[in-house]
């Protein structure tokens, strides 16, 4: 019985970070293309691309937390905290593997809007990230962190 319980219960743990994991990487892609097309269109150099992605992942990983959390009419300073605290390490884990990878990819920062190399190179970096993030998410809802801190409040 014991054993079934153990089973259930990490079950349910890596549902949960893999929910949490997902809804992170959300974020995080809407704001990487984001930020890579508006680069691109402006003509921006590597820095200002990085740059502009990694603002924008954070701001779009950031408010699919906020959203839910105001919406459970959770007043904005403490829904900001809870947002600050679920959801940085996930983001800031996913944005340095993300990065990481398009900078080694021969090309792949230079890459255009137009070029297989942008997207291939962007979408397995995403694939990677969620992969580095995933543990990181399991490991802070295990300890009553991460979103662990706000799932109750999205399912409101």
């Amino acid at each position: 019985m014991q054993s079934h319980a153990h089973t259930a219960g990490h079950t349910s743990l890596n549902r949960s970070a893999f929910q949490a994991t997902t809804h992170c990487l959300t974020g995080c892609a809407i704001g990487e293309v984001l930020g890579m097309v508006i680069a691109t269109a402006l003509g921006w150099g590597n820095t200002a691309s990085i740059a502009i992605s990694v603002v924008l992942a954070f701001l779009f990983g950031y408010s699919l937390t906020l959203g839910p959390v105001l919406r459970a009419d959770v007043p904005i300073r403490r829904a900001a905290g809870l947002t600050l605290a679920s959801d940085t390490l996930s983001i800031t884990t996913m944005e340095i593997i993300d990065n990481a990878f398009i900078l080694i990819v021969p090309g792949a920062i230079a890459a255009g809007l137009d070029d297989a190399l942008f997207w291939w190179s962007l979408g397995l970096s995403l694939v990677i990230a969620f992969i580095a993030a995933f543990p990181v998410n399991r490991w802070l809802i295990a300890r009553g962190r991460g979103h662990a801190v706000v799932h109750e409040l999205h399912a409101r």
